[in-house]
């Protein structure tokens, strides 16, 4: 499904697009080689290390401790020129924007910086999950048919700024069940190997420089690092149809509310309907 915009709404095309882009329909992952390299690829990571070095990392969702909140850099395109020319980079918008549209923007900019060696509680974060949706959900059997596209809403993006090997945990996907309609099977969760209609994990396995992509409600994971894991460090942008809302701060710090709404807004149901949300998904 290649989309464009005219007044507002969306037309379709059949003009040619990257390989990247119909692997991304088709499979709800895609890798790009090389894309930063030399002295572009330098500058980028050690624009990233000083923020590390000068700005403490921020709990959102889920992370309960100042340990975990290190690994992670919120609003990256505020805090770094580089960043945000990083994430605009022409290859990556002709991958994604046939599938979102020209005007798609970024609903979160995070940097991740994920310590060498084992992980100390592998449940606790490496279980098979979708970042959002499904986006058209529906019961097991149901299978969406082939002559329509299925419709993405929110692709991620990983700029690798080092190496990302197998013993370091990368990210790890199965491809079409973007198209499942359903969540990752519970009593799977936990379990290395997944399969959705015949198709099992893959790894996206990255050189620095590499941009890999994945799209939001394919099931994923973090395959589990090795005692030789060197940890991975990568800048994370989702894209999303203009039409979903940005995450780059939470709706504490950024939302439509006067103050005096905000005031009659006294149960968490009035909160989410001024749209106060609590921190989910994309916010951490």
């Amino acid at each position: 499904m290649r989309l464009r915009r005219a007044f507002g709404l969306f037309t379709l095309h059949d003009e040619p697009v990257p390989p990247e882009t119909e692997q991304l329909q088709r499979e709800g992952h895609a890798l790009l080689r090389g894309v930063f390299a030399g002295e572009e690829l330098r500058a980028l990571r050690e624009e990233i290390e000083e923020i590390y070095a000068t700005c403490p990392g921020d709990r959102r969702a889920g992370i309960v401790d100042d340990n975990a909140a290190s690994a992670f850099r919120y609003q990256m395109y505020n805090r770094s020129a580089r960043c945000q020319e990083a994430m605009g980079h022409p290859r990556i918008l002709e991958v994604i924007e046939p599938l979102l549209g020209c005007d798609c923007h970024a609903i979160n900019s995070t940097a991740w910086r994920n310590p060498a060696g084992l992980v100390d509680d592998p449940e606790a974060y490496y279980f098979w999950h979708i970042d959002g949706g499904p986006y058209v959900p529906r019961p097991p059997g149901l299978d969406w048919p082939d002559a329509i596209p299925y419709p993405i809403f929110v692709i991620g993006s990983h700029i690798f700024l080092e190496d990302c090997r197998l013993e370091d945990g990368p990210t790890t996907v199965v491809p079409t069940s973007h198209r499942s309609g359903e969540l990752p099977p519970k009593a799977l969760r936990y379990e290395e190997h997944l399969e959705y209609r015949g198709h099992g994990p893959v790894s996206l396995v990255a050189e620095a420089g590499d941009v890999a992509f994945f799209v939001s409600d394919v099931w994923h994971r973090r395959r589990l690092p090795t005692a030789d894991s060197r940890g991975r460090f990568f800048l994370q942008t989702n894209y999303g149809r203009r039409d979903i809302a940005q995450r780059i701060l939470t709706t504490e710090e950024v939302h439509h509310a006067s103050e005096d709404a905000l005031a009659r807004a006294t149960t968490p149901r009035q909160r989410t309907l001024i749209g106060i949300h609590p921190a989910c998904y994309y916010d951490g």
